[in-house]
């Protein structure tokens, strides 16, 4: 029997709706009164869990505090008599048509011949983070991390049915030959004939071959889906000599280097500012986006190249230093919360979310990055009453939820729940919560 312990009637109710659901699983939950500082209810707030995505509230505020809200990123091309260099800057968000745009001004300013040099060399060379599964194979959620990168480091597949016996009319963007595919999934009428449509990399080879197969009811309407490259900094060059050659800009060659000391600067392109790219890290759980930001934040501390090491020593000494967090009673080894060697309390989560509501030039900006019920992200689909803003997390056997209760009418209140050892889908443990945070909030 589980027995939290805080405000007695609320105690009561949530440990009859845990006790009623006969869940398997390792389950914390710690919620707090952020005006009057009331525990309204603790079960194993101080035992440590594998947070899964709620890391992202230690990367995004450590972020805001470290980098500034206006701070933004520069991808950059410069050029010399020899080469023209493009030159990463850590941008989490560098679209298609941006990179095209700074491929438009370099066509502008420079003869054919030249060579390419790409340079990602503001952050270091790892791809995967530490503790990070080697099987997450081509997953968008899984990207490789580089200090240039472009479309999310991802190749776009839009799929949509043709006639019933034929191959499934595919789509990609961006178009390049960078990589290739192979089409063996066809439209179907029956679902006696129907497999599930599966779209896979030879990631295990470190290759960009695509293989589609299964297939496609031709009553569904067309889907994008989502796979990541092998070697974002080449697939960004690539697409970027691509882009110059179709407007009469030829390369003698392309390489991996550094900037020439000796070049100019002929464009750059700066990105939307932190808020944003925070915001769009948080909606929508970009795994990407947030080991950017701790890489960076390790470059912007030390002036060296950002790695995971120096830019998750600065976190900890933010967190330590001004938000007052004992960062030797947890674990942060990454920024996403994809790594296995992650572990914190609903404890830990509280006493952020309660600093973060309590410092009043901070709450209102970090509110707008944070989910809101029925309205964006990750609580679309969650059973849940308004007012609710806050950051889910799942990996395989971990599902986690903190944030804040927010009425008009009534204090506002922290919460975190943590659970973690189960099998199966998530959809029930998550209902679990939705259940547990409705009567938090009605309380």
């Amino acid at each position: 029997m589980y027995m939290p312990s805080g405000s007695y009637n609320l105690s009561r109710s949530v440990n009859s709706i845990i006790n009623g659901s006969e869940i398997k699983t390792n389950i914390a939950v710690k919620a707090v009164n952020l005006i009057s500082g009331e525990i309204l209810i603790d079960l194993n707030s101080h035992s440590l869990f594998n947070p899964a995505s709620n890391n992202k509230l230690y990367t995004s505020i450590s972020a805001l505090g470290i980098l500034d809200t206006n701070f933004t990123f520069n991808t950059s091309v410069y050029s010399d008599s020899k080469a023209i260099y493009l030159v990463g800057g850590g941008d989490p968000d560098l679209t298609l048509d941006q990179l095209d745009s700074l491929a438009t001004i370099t066509a502008n300013k420079n003869p054919s011949g030249k060579r390419l040099v790409i340079d990602d060399s503001i952050l270091d060379t790892l791809v995967y983070g530490p503790g990070w599964m080697w099987d997450e194979g081509d997953e968008w959620y899984s990207a490789q991390i580089s200090g240039l990168s472009v479309n999310d480091n991802c190749i776009d597949f839009i799929v949509s049915p043709a006639i019933n016996g034929k191959l499934v009319n595919i789509q990609v963007q961006p178009e390049s030959g960078y990589y290739s595919f192979y089409n063996e999934a066809y439209t179907v009428n029956d679902t006696t004939d129907f497999k599930k449509l599966d779209i896979s990399r030879d990631w295990k080879n470190k290759n960009n071959s695509f293989m589609i197969t299964g297939s496609v009811m031709d009553t569904t309407s067309s889907d994008t889906i989502l796979r990541n490259v092998h070697d974002p900094t080449l697939f960004t060059g690539y697409l970027f000599k691509e882009m110059l050659e179709k407007k009469g800009l030829f390369m003698s060659g392309l390489e991996k280097g550094n900037l020439s000391l000796r070049s100019s600067k002929i464009a750059s392109h700066k990105s939307s500012s932190l808020i944003s790219i925070v915001e769009n890290l948080m909606v929508e759980s970009d795994n990407l986006t947030a080991e950017l930001l701790v890489k960076t934040i390790g470059n912007h501390t030390t002036g060296l190249q950002g790695n995971w090491k120096n830019g998750l020593h600065a976190m900890r000494l933010f967190l330590n230093d001004e938000v007052g967090m004992d960062t030797t009673s947890f674990s942060i080894s990454d920024g996403s919360g994809v790594s296995r060697y992650n572990y914190s309390s609903a404890s830990h989560f509280i006493e952020l979310l309660s600093w973060i509501y309590n410092t009043s030039n901070i709450r209102d900006i970090y509110l707008r990055t944070l989910s809101y019920t029925g309205e964006n992200g990750t609580l679309l689909d969650r059973n849940l009453p308004d007012g609710i803003y806050a950051k889910t997390g799942s990996l395989s056997g971990v599902s986690t939820f903190s944030g804040y209760i927010v009425h008009p009418s009534k204090d506002p209140i922290a919460f975190s729940i943590l659970m973690n050892g189960y099998k199966g889908s998530s959809f029930s443990f998550r209902a679990l919560q939705d259940r547990i945070v409705s009567q938090i909030a009605s309380f």
